[in-house]
Parts: C-alpha cells; sequence; structure tokens
C-alpha cells in the first residue's frame, strides 16, 4: 500500500472532512492548501501489470514519508490537543533511531495514540474485521524500529486494521 492509500483509508474509516484535513497537516507542521489535500488523496495510475506510478502530475502528488508522519504528529494533536509543558519540564530532544518505522508501523502507533486505544482496544478492531491477532503480535508491532523484537507490519495487517476501524466508527 501506498502512504497515499493510508491516508486515503483512514479519512474514510474516520470521516475527516477535507478542512480537517488542512488543519491536521498544519498541526504537523505542513503547510498545504485543500487543492494540494484533494491531490494527495487521489488514486495513483496503475499500469496493467499492477505497478503503482507515484509520479507527480496535475491531479496527483505521492504521500512522502515526512509527510504522512506530520499527518499522523498532527492527528495525535488533533485528537488530544496541544500537550502543554510543566513547569520546570524541558522540551524532549527526539534522539535519532537508526532505523524508520514502515508506514504501517507508524500509522498503527499514531492512530493507537491519537484515538487512546488500548491494546484490548487494538485487538478488538482486529477482531471485528476478521483478524485474530496476540498481544505478542500486536506488541511486536508496536515496537521502536531499532528494538530486537521488532516486527514490520505488513499491508494485509493495516488493511483488516483499518477496516475494522471503518465498522468501528462509521458502523
Amino acid at each position: 500500500m501506498t502512504n497515499n492509500d493510508l491516508l486515503i483509508r483512514l479519512r474514510y474509516a474516520l470521516d475527516i472532512k477535507n478542512s480537517d484535513m488542512v488543519d491536521i497537516f498544519k498541526l504537523g507542521g505542513l503547510n498545504v492548501t485543500k487543492e494540494e489535500v484533494l491531490k494527495i488523496l487521489t488514486k495513483p495510475k496503475q499500469s496493467e501489470d499492477g505497478e503503482v506510478d507515484l509520479t507527480p502530475t496535475d491531479e496527483f502528488t505521492p504521500c512522502t514519508y515526512e509527510m504522512l508522519e506530520a499527518f499522523l504528529n498532527g492527528f495525535v494533536t488533533f485528537k488530544r490537543g496541544k500537550q502543554e509543558l510543566k513547569p520546570g519540564q524541558e522540551k524532549p530532544i527526539a534522539t535519532p533511531s537508526s532505523k524508520k518505522d514502515t508506514p504501517n508501523n507508524l500509522l498503527l502507533k499514531k492512530v493507537k495514540v491519537a484515538l487512546s486505544l488500548t491494546t484490548e482496544d487494538m485487538i478488538a478492531i482486529f477482531y471485528d474485521a476478521g483478524l485474530n491477532v496476540s498481544k505478542g503480535e500486536l506488541g511486536a508491532i508496536l515496537r521502536k524500529a531499532d528494538h530486537r523484537n521488532y516486527k514490520e507490519c505488513g499491508d494485509n495487517f493495516t488493511r483488516n486494521f483499518l477496516k475494522g476501524l471503518t465498522l468501528k466508527y462509521r458502523g
């Protein structure tokens, strides 16, 4: 799945309006217009052999990892509010990791935080979509990318999570 697919499916599952998408990107530190959001939410062209063409055009803008990350960070802020520092607390310094999450892992982690989902909630969402997931499997997917028990989240897993979210929030 492309990053554009992830955004399209998440937007549908949670019924996020275009104006809210612009606001969420802005909260994540990325200024985009409504027209740019519509270009990001356009499915990329596919060739006859199934290859996805991510070439930018007048109607399509490919969603980069950084754009997806900015959107998901903004989504957390949009849902939970801006986190204020306590008196005497310093702003935490983000230490760059040697490895990055895959877009699928990033999506699961950020949506879990944004919607205040517990592990049990997530397991129930997967179950509703027809997938039985153990706590161990889910824990491995939610770990940091450089942890030894980290597991990359596959497209099928992510599709089922988004399907479960759709059933929960739109059903």
